[in-house]
């Protein structure tokens, strides 16, 4: 793996790979247990995680990998970031949002990054500075200028039982000043709708860096932005993610740093 495009290459792979065990677990029994009081696992989530690594290890020797699953390279300024199967809950109950996440970071930066789609068949790639694309056709984020014209996508972390009064302040925020608010259960394919234009923002809380790696290039590559909440740099290992077209961006960003800043 000596450029860019061999480690896009090998994050395809990988993706793909782990696409194909999830597509022919589909509508098959498997089984689940709890990791939390609302978190699942499956046994597709180990296998799919197993099949990545073996991927990895084998295209990219020495590059350690941060998985969901299985752990590993926290606080690495270079490594894969590796969801096996983002929105597992979706999976479980058969509801049609879920993905594979794929993506390296070098030295800090993030280079490449797959997220493939195993309800559509889709793969979504990106390269720094190389554009992003869904299989082979470029694509790009919305024209939306302003947030209250904007379709706006969230999650709910899994201290949401907890805290349910404060994130619920959040979504009232946004239910007075956007157009609407969707909840999907999967942060891969809540970054790959920003990508393509199908919703102009997402925020979300409690995200970790596999989460949010080759979801975060796409958007940028795609002609977006993704920052902090409080609008300063990202931080993948510091759980609050904000992602839009770029034209809403700062709009955003004031209604959340007023909501985070009264905590």
């Amino acid at each position: 793996m000596n450029t860019r495009a061999d480690a896009l290459e090998v994050a395809v792979r990988a993706a793909r790979a782990a696409g194909r065990i999830i597509q022919d677990a589909q509508g098959h029994s498997f089984k689940v247990r709890h990791k939390g009081a609302v978190d699942l696992v499956t046994e597709i989530d180990e296998a799919c995680e197993a099949e990545i690594r073996a991927i990895l290890e084998r295209d990219s020797p020495g590059v350690p990998i941060l998985a969901e699953e299985g752990g590993g390279a926290w606080s690495r300024s270079t490594r894969w970031l590796v969801d096996p199967l983002d929105g597992t809950t979706n999976f479980v109950h058969g509801y049609p949002s879920y993905g594979v996440s794929v993506g390296l970071e070098l030295d800090g930066e993030m280079v490449a990054g797959c997220i493939f789609d195993p309800i559509g068949g889709r793969t979504f790639t990106a390269s720094l500075d190389g554009g992003a694309f869904c299989d082979d056709a470029p694509i790009s984020v919305s024209n939306t200028e302003t947030l209250i014209n904007s379709l706006l996508l969230t999650g709910f972390p899994y201290d949401r039982r907890e805290r349910v009064d404060y994130y619920l302040r959040f979504v009232r925020a946004f239910l007075t000043t956007a157009r609407g608010i969707r909840r999907a259960g999967a942060a891969s394919m809540d970054f790959v709708a920003v990508a393509t234009g199908c919703a102009d923002g997402f925020w979300e809380i409690g995200l970790s860096p596999w989460d949010v790696a080759a979801g975060a290039l796409l958007v940028r590559e795609a002609g977006g932005m993704v920052t902090d909440i409080d609008l300063s740099p990202l931080d993948l290992e510091g759980r609050r993610t904000l992602s839009s077209n770029g034209r809403i961006h700062a709009e955003m960003g004031t209604v959340l740093r007023e909501l985070i800043s009264s905590d």
